[in-house]
């Protein structure tokens, strides 16, 4: 395997991890922004409410981009298998 094929899976690799990971950080910083942003406001400085609207939002976004994080998953895993199988 050329050094410049493993330099392609692992710049896909870090792309998909990016396209993954994307809708779980971006729900958890909207909320994040929001409730700050209420105890700014209200100067509500109670410690449960930072972490328990960001879980319950974090759980929902993964129920429901699990399909989609999934899908691209197994493809990055069956480009890689490929990949080997095609190794001389």
């Amino acid at each position: 395997m050329e050094p410049a094929e493993i330099f392609e899976i692992c710049r896909e690799a870090i792309y998909v991890l990016l396209v993954v990971s994307a809708p779980v950080m971006g729900v958890a910083l909207v909320v994040g922004l929001i409730v700050s942003l209420f105890q700014t406001l209200t100067q509500v400085q109670e410690a449960t409410l930072t972490f328990v609207p960001k879980i319950l939002a974090v759980f929902l976004t993964l129920s429901i981009a699990m399909p989609f994080m999934l899908q691209h998953l197994y493809e990055l895993v069956n480009r890689i298998q490929d990949k080997i199988v095609h190794i001389q």
